[in-house]
């Protein structure tokens, strides 16, 4: 397959980020867990979610992160940016909806992102999105939180 291993490379990215930019809290007792499933649709049109490793070009794939407090105490203002995968196309879908997205990974804003193109203002397609951030004002000791988006293999 031509992405035999982008999962697997993709995947170290994100955990590598998400680890990096949540250093402190991981020291204090966060926990994080990634996984990533194919989206597809049964014959009665509901939507099933199936381990993967490997895709094809045009598979929807969702990233879940499920954050856990293990300290007995509550952590609060828990910021988590997960980048997009250079092999990926964001798909609009991001739970919970409160994700803001950035095509540069400074500057986040609701989704849809919007941008002034002569002198109108338009939607920045799914395309360039890079990252997806949401913002957890109280993660109670001993909770999760789960975080998730969508993407389709390039």
């Amino acid at each position: 397959m031509k992405y035999l291993s982008f999962l697997q490379t993709t995947l170290s990215a994100i955990l590598f980020s998400v680890f990096s930019y949540n250093t402190a809290y991981a020291n204090n007792g966060l926990k994080m867990q990634l996984i990533t499933n194919k989206v597809v649709d049964n014959a009665q049109g509901q939507i099933n979610y199936i381990p993967v490793r490997t895709a094809t070009a045009g598979t929807i794939i969702q990233y879940k992160v499920t954050y856990t407090n293990t300290l007995a105490k509550d952590i609060n203002d828990l910021t988590i940016t997960l980048p997009i995968p250079t092999s990926m196309t964001f798909t609009g879908e991001a739970h919970p909806i409160s994700a803001q997205a950035s095509t540069d990974g400074k500057n986040y804003a609701d989704i849809p992102l919007m941008r002034l193109v002569d002198a109108k203002v338009i939607k920045i397609p799914f395309t360039e999105y890079r990252y997806l951030q949401w913002n957890i004002k109280i993660l109670p000791a001993k909770k999760s939180a789960d975080v998730s988006f969508n993407t389709i293999v390039k």
